[in-house]
């Protein structure tokens, strides 16, 4: 059912170029409804039955709406075009509404908790007459049928704001089979165990809530793109003929669709300018095209037929890899004029490296002066880059 209704709008939206805002909106409108049905239905039967449990489980289900409206929102705000203000774009609102949810999630954790303990210190007999067991059993064949379509919808567009809205549908399940399994227990032995199963239903609730807030805290910071988009850029760029090499690779996300990046292309210093522009257009032409990679080149020129620079640049090599294999230079160039010779580079430096930048200093210049001669090192240290 869940696989037939996604496929059946999948292709009524096949014009449709943006299918992933169209997904978005089309899992908050279902969500919006099912909430409303249940909410409807679940107050009818609570006015008509008189049961105020039932009647409150409602405006449970009410509350449910504004994750809804979040979703909805936030997808419909995160597919506008980019404008004068937000020149890239606003597929970052996506996280932002998948936060809020997250936030929800753990004020409803907290205050079922409190609820909880309250239940703990003053134990209430749970009646669950039929009319309720119905209702009941209603709301989780409805809340697990939105905990799919929700999960089967992100995965579709890989989305961490419906992954969030699937735990909140999939929370409300626990809870619902919480007052089941409480009232069976009682029901049976006569114990009440309504408050303490509540207890570790709303420290899940709590925890799974902190986790997605933390989630969409270090989307909004901005992370490191996964291995496999890097090793996808990695591949291209090594198998681009004509070029030397590449280094200094950044990547920013803007949304999960909106990726910009910027990389240093090292070219042999004897291409004319035409031909350098060429290369570069072709390199960032197909990074756009294959890898959806918004890509600025930046280029070096490397001396590939001076023996001298050649030299020093395979010394300088050999004397980073001497201290760690890890370590990587590029920009090798030497500056001769001036009162004394010098050799500039940069240094990549990976995370949580044992040495300081002063003492790699110190220890590159002492092997300078030992295996090249008597030259100044001037070293720029980049400690953000991802190749």
């Amino acid at each position: 059912m869940i696989n037939f209704l996604i496929e059946c709008f999948e292709k009524r939206q096949q014009k449709n170029s943006d299918m992933r805002t169209s997904f978005g909106i089309f899992a908050g409108v279902m969500g919006l409804l099912s909430n409303l049905l249940l909410f409807v239905s679940k107050l009818l039967i609570g006015l008509v039955s008189g049961s105020v449990s039932i009647m409150a489980d409602a405006m449970n289900n009410l509350s449910d709406t504004v994750s809804s409206i979040l979703t909805l929102v936030g997808f419909y705000i995160a597919g506008k075009p980019a404008d004068k203000e937000h020149p890239y774009g606003h597929e970052r609102f996506e996280y932002i509404s998948g936060m809020l949810v997250s936030l929800l999630i753990t004020f409803v954790g907290f205050q079922f908790f409190m609820t909880s303990i309250e239940r703990i210190r003053d134990p209430q007999s749970i009646k669950v007459t039929p009319v309720i067991l119905v209702v009941l059993l209603l709301s989780i064949l409805v809340k697990v049928w939105q905990g799919i379509f929700y999960q089967r919808v992100a995965k579709k567009i890989d989305s961490n704001t419906l992954i969030a809205t699937a735990k909140d549908s999939l929370n409300d399940v626990f809870t619902t089979i919480a007052v089941l399994l409480s009232a069976t227990v009682e029901g049976m032995t006569g114990i009440k165990i309504d408050g303490f199963v509540g207890l570790l239903i709303a420290c899940y609730i709590i925890f799974s809530g902190l986790q997605l807030i933390r989630e969409f805290i270090n989307e909004l910071m901005g992370l490191r793109p996964d291995q496999e988009a890097i090793d996808e850029m990695k591949k291209y760029l090594s198998s681009v003929s004509d070029i030397i090499g590449y280094h200094d690779l950044l990547i920013h996300q803007y949304g999960p669709n909106k990726t910009f990046a910027s990389v240093h292309i090292e070219i042999d210093d004897r291409w004319d300018l035409p031909h350098a522009h060429e290369k570069i257009d072709a390199i960032e032409k197909k990074f756009k095209e294959e890898l959806g990679v918004e890509l600025v080149c930046h280029i070096d020129p490397v001396n590939l037929h001076d023996q001298k620079q050649q030299f020093i640049h395979l010394e300088i090599k050999k004397i980073i890899k001497s201290i760690d294999k890890e370590l990587r230079a590029h920009d090798i160039r030497l500056v001769e004029h001036g009162a004394k010779p010098r050799i500039l580079f940069d240094l990549v430096v990976p995370t949580n490296f044992n040495a300081t930048d002063q003492e790699l200093r110190i220890r590159i210049q002492e092997q300078v002066y030992r295996s090249i001669g008597d030259y100044v090192t001037e070293i720029t240290f980049d400690h953000i880059y991802l190749l």
